[in-house]
């Protein structure tokens, strides 16, 4: 069966070829030097449509007009990535394809999608979430005569995917080892085709998963060793937050360990998103960061001189968001707090406030929240400043004052509702 499998994406690889030229595999001089390692970095955020998304649609596409030469219709629901890849391929092979949005997706990524495609894709905007795009995008199918290209869970994705692999074993110094591979989850196309592969390639490394903390989809169902639909997840790492991982994904990704799969808080990928468009500028979507922010978890001694591979899997981000980005990333760094503070009505109080805050102190934002004539008036104040022990020395400074306060900035609840 592997043997098939490996003639499978080597062909798909082949044909790829034709048409897209391979991600480089670089190796990080910074991320090295940081870690005492060699670490390498799979640039899947500098494929045509900025995602490796692309290989599965192309390899699903390209097979199911080999069996089916007349099918002109291909369907996909998504909102992201696999959509850009999806109008892509469909453009290339000229074929007929429709794309099921939400009517929230934003209006950037509907752009995107219908350029890459364009003339042969339509767009279509139903509901207010995946699921009922997907719904609909079934519906239509049906309708039709229409074939659907899934996201991740389909052998043909999987082999897809797997040409990352492929890649990587032709790029790698063939005077090296690879020790490490380091790769994100979301519905497990890319991790399961991947290991499929280097497995049947008889490649002795270790695997590591990672997968966001609120979107657990892949270590939840190797810990039930059974394939677990998530009730709520967080999509604030969208390439990366799935309810449930795929059927043929986990029936290959089940032969691993749930301790094998890190969980990346969201505030942590944003440092580290930050990190490396400060430094090397390189531009990341959040799933997109998430192996090479696992690096963190690592011990120095399992790191030291090894040879590690990150797959850097995405790069469509709106830089809309980047704001929210930065300003989780400094809450993460403990650069950024949110308090809120009681003032005494009475003059000067504000100003003895203003005295505490030290040299590097600096107010992000400030709002008076006092709604009526009490003799106490709130305020939200944040404030940022360069290292933070600064933030124990302003406590202390208000404890001595015996001003009346309270850090609201790990209190998601009351930090929505204010900030």
């Amino acid at each position: 069966m592997s043997e098939d499998f490996i003639h499978h994406v080597n062909s798909v690889h082949q044909r790829l070829n034709d048409v897209l030229e391979p991600t480089p595999l670089q190796r990080n001089q910074y991320l090295s030097d940081l870690y005492n390692a060699n670490i390498w970095l799979k640039r899947e955020d500098l494929s045509p449509v900025r995602s490796y998304k692309i290989r599965g649609a192309y390899s699903f596409i390209m097979q199911a007009l080999d069996e089916m030469p007349k099918q002109k219709n291909f369907v996909c629901a998504s909102a992201g990535n696999h959509a850009q890849g999806f109008a892509h391929a469909c453009r290339n092979f000229k074929c007929k394809g429709v794309v099921f949005m939400p009517q929230t997706t934003p209006q950037q990524k509907v752009m995107k999608t219908s350029a890459f495609g364009a003339p042969y894709i339509e767009i279509r905007l139903v509901g207010d979430g995946f699921d009922a795009a997907n719904a609909a995008a079934q519906e239509y199918c049906k309708e039709v005569g229409g074939q659907m290209v899934p996201p991740f869970d389909h052998p043909r994705i999987m082999m897809g995917q797997a040409t990352v692999a492929k890649e990587i074993l032709e790029q790698f110094p063939d005077d090296e080892t690879i020790d490490h591979i380091i790769m994100p989850v979301g519905g497990g196309g890319l991790s399961s085709g991947m290991t499929k592969y280097l497995q049947g390639m008889n490649v002795k490394c270790g695997f590591t998963f990672v997968e966001p903390d609120l979107a657990p989809s892949l270590k939840t169902s190797l810990e039930k060793n059974d394939r677990i639909t998530l009730g709520q997840v967080d999509n604030f790492v969208d390439g990366a937050a799935v309810a449930q991982i795929g059927s043929n994904n986990f029936e290959q990704l089940k032969q691993f360990t749930a301790d094998q799969v890190h969980l990346i808080p969201t505030d942590r990928v944003c440092a580290t998103m930050s990190e490396l468009l400060n430094v090397e500028g390189i531009v990341l979507e959040p799933a997109g960061a998430l192996a090479i922010d696992a690096l963190k978890d690592f011990d120095s001694s399992d790191l030291r001189q090894k040879n590690i591979i990150c797959i850097a899997s995405g790069g469509n981000f709106d830089f809309e968001r980047l704001p929210e980005v930065k300003e989780r990333a400094l809450k993460y760094s403990g650069l950024k707090k949110y308090y809120i503070l009681q003032f005494p009505q009475r003059p000067g109080a504000l100003k003895e406030f203003l005295m505490t805050l030290g040299p590097e102190d600096d107010i992000a934002r400030f709002e008076y929240l006092k709604k009526s004539a009490r003799n106490f008036g709130s305020v939200l104040i944040g404030l940022e400043t360069s290292k933070p022990k600064n933030f124990d020395v302003l406590t202390a400074k208000m404890d001595k004052m015996g001003m009346r306060w309270q850090d609201i900035t790990d209190n998601e609840i009351l930090a929505n509702l204010v900030v």
